[in-house]
């Protein structure tokens, strides 16, 4: 495993959002984790990279804790979030905000991201804030890329995104995939994240209620129904 977390429980003051959560991420897979509105996905992420008040509990990333670290020390170790807002600068173009994200890369280059990205490459002088939602998108995965990472965190890629930017960051999540990397998917587009993922975590009311290849879910559309009110 790349990513470990076992009976993980994070807090937002004093309310108690993760309930011992526990799933792993290994190299070269997608794992989507699923749920309905509020049963806990974004905290997960939120909780793996630091930006919660409390976390407890085991959260391994490549045999070292990462409790106890700040959010950019996390990213250093390898690890990058990509958030459902997206985090554009929206008065930087879309070369500025690359460039920012460039000066700790190491394994990515700008132009590795406009290979991966080639619309990027003729809105180079566009203002992140005056881009498309899949525009920003591509420019949010390219930003998060750039820090080198060995475990991508995803939260909702797709929401809001045209059908054709839908494939287009799929066959940019199966590429990364294909390279080794490791990616947690938070996805509310069920189709979407079976499509994509080796395996799948549901969470409920804060707890992992379920775990198996999102090729046995796809066999069983009653467990989409129980825990995600999916027909």
């Amino acid at each position: 495993m790349i990513l470990t977390l076992t009976g993980v429980d994070a807090f937002y003051g004093l309310h108690h959002v993760l309930h011992g959560v526990s799933l792993e991420v290994r190299a070269g897979e997608i794992v989507a984790l699923l749920g309905r509105n509020g049963a806990g996905k974004t905290t997960t992420l939120r909780t793996i990279m630091g930006l919660v008040d409390e976390r407890r509990g085991v959260i391994d990333y490549d045999g070292v804790s990462l409790l106890g670290l700040r959010t950019h020390e996390i990213t250093r170790r390898g690890l990058a979030y990509v958030p459902e807002y997206r985090g554009v600068f929206s008065d930087l173009t879309v070369a500025e905000n690359l460039r920012i994200a460039a000066l700790r890369a190491r394994d990515w280059t700008i132009a590795d991201v406009l290979e991966l990205f080639p619309t990027l490459r003729t809105l180079q002088d566009r203002k992140g804030g005056h881009l498309s939602g899949g525009e920003q998108q591509m420019l949010a995965i390219g930003r998060a890329l750039l820090s080198s990472p060995r475990v991508l965190l995803l939260d909702e890629p797709s929401q809001g995104l045209a059908p054709l930017i839908v494939e287009t960051v799929i066959d940019t999540l199966r590429r990364l995939r294909g390279q080794g990397m490791g990616i947690l998917l938070v996805e509310q587009n069920a189709e979407t994240a079976l499509e994509l993922a080796d395996r799948v975590c549901i969470i409920d009311q804060g707890s992992i209620v379920f775990r198996g290849a999102a090729e046995s879910v796809q066999r069983q559309p009653e467990i989409l129904s129980t825990y995600l009110a999916v027909g």
